[in-house]
């Protein structure tokens, strides 16, 4: 079934991508059978030679969507046959120090997010001036070009944000409650700016901490308990949405619930109605790119997105379409 598009300033495509015959392979003579990730990949691997790429992320594994990117990156990985070093930091300045460590050790390329462009800058530059190539993904679409970092996978953010708005609009919803779960991060709040703009109606902005689950369900269930008015909960990741229907049952509110970003266990809650609908940006497609980007552009000087960011989302998934991506879902890959 067909998910539906939000809109895009621009549409860019992929194109004339081609990978030889002669670069696949059931196993390569340098890198030997690739292991099972569960990514859904059944490529083959390349028998180009194995290169080391680090990717570097604003957040930990065990966050489901998270863990999404990663499990494209290492698909990629398989394919290309690279070895994948995945490390995270959720605070700028040691996600900037794994960086540096990537360099120090002489990587072949970096991925890395840009949730907070300015403390990581000085790193990036680092790479670039190390002459190690560097792809952006995820968070930081209006600052990777700036940056000189050569290629960016994600969605626009604000693009997503509005198209969101405008949704709740046809919703008919009138009071709006946007959780934001990291104060600071900037692709968050972005979102939350996005909305404001599509959106007709009152907007109220709602900082949790995300790394406090319990917290976060108490504070949205007390701003509900304080205003009854609010119709409609937006939040931007789905352990928080998640959190949030059961804010809704402990404060007897009449509020729907709308998200952004996905995982398995969204799916069962759009499907009985307890979230309306959520903002796919597809995270194992970024984590895929990123990686794979970087094996073209080493291997054959390969460029995605003709100077423009790769986009990814946004796409809505809602009743009507969750049974296409529901057993992808729960295989982990949506």
């Amino acid at each position: 079934m067909k998910l539906q598009r939000g809109p895009q300033r621009r549409w860019v495509k992929i194109v004339g991508i081609a990978i030889a015959a002669t670069t696949l392979a059931a196993c390569s003579s340098t890198g030997g059978k690739p292991a099972a990730t569960g990514g859904g990949s059944n490529a083959g691997q390349a028998n180009t030679p194995r290169v080391t790429i680090a990717m570097i992320t604003h957040e930990v594994p065990g966050d489901s969507f998270w863990d999404l990117i990663r499990k494209g990156a290492q698909a990629a990985a398989d394919k290309d046959n690279i070895e994948l070093r995945y490390s995270a930091d959720p605070e700028a300045p040691n996600q900037a120090n794994l960086v540096q460590s990537a360099i120090d050790s002489k990587v072949a390329g970096i991925a890395v997010t840009l949730a907070k462009p300015d403390a990581m800058a000085p790193a990036v530059k680092a790479a670039l001036d190390a002459n190690i190539p560097v792809v952006a993904f995820n968070s930081g679409y209006d600052n990777w070009k700036a940056m000189g970092v050569q290629e960016y996978f994600g969605q626009d953010e604000k693009i997503a944000g509005v198209a969101a708005g405008e949704k709740l609009n046809t919703d008919g919803a009138k009071k709006i409650l946007c959780v934001i779960q990291e104060q600071g991060q900037v692709a968050l709040e972005t979102r939350c700016a996005g909305v404001t703009q599509g959106f007709k109606g009152s907007t109220e902005l709602l900082n949790v901490n995300s790394k406090d689950m319990p917290s976060v369900e108490s504070t949205i269930t007390a701003k509900l308990q304080q205003d009854p008015s609010i119709d409609h909960v937006v939040t931007l990741g789905a352990p928080i949405a998640l959190a949030a229907v059961q804010s809704v049952g402990n404060a007897g509110s009449q509020a729907k619930i709308v998200t952004f970003d996905t995982n398995a266990a969204l799916v069962d809650a759009i499907k009985n109605g307890q979230v309306q609908w959520a903002v796919d940006q597809q995270p194992f497609l970024q984590g895929y790119l990123a990686i794979d980007s970087l094996w073209l552009f080493i291997n054959n000087k390969n460029l995605i997105g003709g100077g423009q960011a790769t986009l990814t989302g946004p796409s809505f998934i809602d009743q009507s379409n969750i049974d296409a991506v529901a057993a992808l879902a729960k295989a982990g890959t949506r």
